[in-house]
């Protein structure tokens, strides 16, 4: 069969109905959670200036440097669709004068992003993410809430065996000590590290514990950890972190190379896997952190902040390869039939009375033929259809047809929801 010539752009994908139910399940689980936890939803625009991102994300990223788009409009403007979300609600958060507001502000976001990257398992060019942020608090306990917050969706998904790997990267007080060790330390081993890291060593030593090359991992194994470095203040931090995570019964475990991709991580960084073998070759589902000096770095007075987001496809891939289910969609119980052009154009105005009066209803109005349209009412396995012809448009009245015992009564046209009402709660 020949191709159509027109096809989705390389590693973006159409959303199918099918696909629809597994997006919808997330959002309302993630919408209803953050409600719960008292989060405004915020929604920004799919274009913002690609300094944002070099800003606030880093220069040296691997999302800056290799994996966001960029565009130049007729104006001369450089903007790029937003690869993640957290510089974008900053943005908004100093914008709108946020800063003013009683503290903190928790912000919470669920769309589109974008990262050219070689498309594979659960990554996409154009792809869906949700997040929470919360702005204006410096506490440990708000590091655990947004921890909580993604554990118990994906517990509410049905996820199982999850595991929530953490460290922290202290502040700028302790980590360029930190790094001069590092560097110290791979200096002496550059011959050994990948290409990409060479470069690394030179712009974002950092980043080389994060590399995915088994020459590189062999290497960082006997790296310097953050975690025994950590000034007082930092470690205090991280332990009431852990202790909050003890308390509230979320497994862990301590992760000292984790650093995550982005520059403006301070302190605590996490990462939430199923910790399965599948599971793993998924990647993280969750993932963040604290990010201190961001707001600060984009304009900003020096304002504390934590969230996290989650990629959505990653999320549907193991959904579907752990078979979870979900509860079934409502099916409707009342057929409408209609016979003739007049009787169709009550049926639509039939229909709006139903929606009104929030009951399901299913039609055919592609069939003529009443056998067509009782046939599919078969299918479908309605308990009643109602059916109008040219007679019953004259007299106002409906026929009532109950699909078991093929029994039909005529009703008056006006009682016909509150007769369908009584009947559905006999039901």
């Amino acid at each position: 069969m020949r191709k159509p010539k027109f096809q989705t752009p390389t590693g973006m994908h159409d959303i199918l109905p099918e696909e629809q139910k597994y997006f919808q399940k997330i959002y309302d689980i993630v919408e209803n959670i953050a409600i719960f936890y008292g989060f405004g939803k915020i929604t920004t625009p799919i274009f913002e200036q690609a300094e944002l991102f070099e800003k606030g994300t880093g220069l040296t990223t691997d999302i800056v440097q290799k994996e966001m788009f960029t565009l130049r409009t007729k104006g001369g403007d450089l903007l790029a669709p937003r690869p993640e979300g957290t510089p974008p609600t900053v943005r908004a958060y100093l914008q709108h004068g946020m800063a003013k507001l009683p503290q903190p502000i928790k912000l919470w976001y669920f769309g589109p992003f974008f990262h050219y990257e070689r498309p594979q398992a659960g990554r996409y060019r154009q792809f869906y993410n949700f997040g929470f942020e919360i702005l204006g608090e410096k506490s440990p306990v708000i590091d655990v809430q947004i921890i909580q917050i993604f554990y118990n969706i994906l517990k509410e998904l049905n996820f199982k065996n999850l595991i929530v790997e953490i460290n922290s990267l202290g502040d700028s007080h302790c980590r360029p000590y930190y790094k001069k060790l590092l560097v110290s330390y791979l200096r002496n081993r550059e011959a050994f590290l990948c290409a990409n890291c060479r470069r690394r060593l030179k712009e974002n030593p950092l980043r080389i514990l994060d590399c995915k090359d088994e020459r590189c991992k062999k290497v960082v194994d006997g790296a310097p950890q953050m975690i025994d470095h950590l000034c007082d203040e930092c470690k205090i931090h991280f332990k009431e972190v852990l202790e909050f995570l003890d308390e509230l019964g979320v497994p862990y475990i301590l992760s000292p190379y984790l650093v995550r991709g982005l520059d403006y991580y301070t302190k605590t960084v996490f990462e939430i896997y199923e910790d399965t073998p599948e599971g793993r070759q998924q990647g993280a589902l969750p993932a963040g952190g604290r990010y201190d000096n961001l707001i600060k770095q984009l304009g900003g007075k020096d304002t504390p902040a934590c969230g996290a987001s989650a990629g959505v496809e990653r999320m549907i891939n193991i959904m579907k390869d752990n078979k979870i289910r979900f509860s079934q969609s409502p099916v409707p119980k009342i057929f409408l039939a209609q016979l003739g052009a007049n009787a169709r154009r009550e049926i639509l105005k039939l229909m709006d009375k139903f929606r009104e009066a929030k009951i399901l209803v299913a039609e055919s109005f592609s069939s003529d033929s009443l056998g067509s349209q009782l046939r599919k009412a078969d299918r479908i396995g309605v308990d009643y259809a109602l059916i109008l012809g040219q007679k019953e448009v004259l007299e106002k009245t409906i026929i009532l047809r109950e699909m078991k015992t093929g029994k039909q009564t005529t009703i008056k046209m006006d009682k016909i929801i509150d007769v369908m009402k009584k009947r559905l709660k006999k039901s």
